[in-house]
């Protein structure tokens, strides 16, 4: 989240909650009546296929704000899932609007995040319109720039669409042809 958003909103009431993973902050159709910073941790929007299979539509880490689009619809159109034990700040929706309408700057800042969010949500579906790792490693490289420490890499293989054994592989033999070099 940019900072000037966050300035504006850690000044409204609100309340800090753990959740372990696995617990919902909320299910599709529930009224929207909160909005959700995540503080530490991570979440996930899910909606589900007519078939069961599930469909992550946010990757929610510490500074996002999850199901930002929910501030102006009444029902939130997906189910919310802590993915590992996460600390939000939760704050009333109507706040926030209140907070959009009457301030100029936050609305800019909101604006901005949103254009973030976005934009990276049309990289990850490019992302995944490409058919081999190696594709989509490089062009993950490339809005990225560079992998994190091993430790990160099962979060790529996610984002990207593959498998951590393939993602792992990939890597192993980039590692192999520059040594081989």
């Amino acid at each position: 989240m940019i900072d000037i958003m966050w300035e504006f909103l850690e000044k409204l009431r609100q309340v800090e909650r753990p959740l372990p993973e696995g617990e919902y902050f909320f299910h599709r159709n529930d009224p929207v009546r909160s909005m959700f910073v995540v503080v530490a941790g991570s979440a996930q929007l899910i909606r589900h296929h007519r078939d069961g299979r599930p469909i992550v539509l946010q990757r929610a880490s510490a500074g996002s704000v999850l199901a930002e689009a929910s501030l102006f619809t009444s029902v939130y159109h997906c189910d919310a899932i802590a993915t590992s034990a996460v600390v939000a700040r939760v704050i009333s929706r109507a706040a926030i609007q209140h907070l959009f309408f009457s301030n100029q700057d936050f609305a800019k800042a909101w604006a901005v995040y949103l254009a973030d969010e976005v934009r990276g949500a049309r990289m990850r579906a490019e992302l995944l319109t490409l058919k081999t790792v190696s594709e989509r490693l490089d062009a993950w490289l490339a809005d990225k720039g560079r992998l994190p420490q091993k430790g990160g890499w099962k979060a790529i293989a996610q984002e990207i669409g593959t498998s951590p054994e393939a993602l792992y592989r990939e890597i192993a033999r980039r590692k192999g042809k520059a040594l081989s070099r």
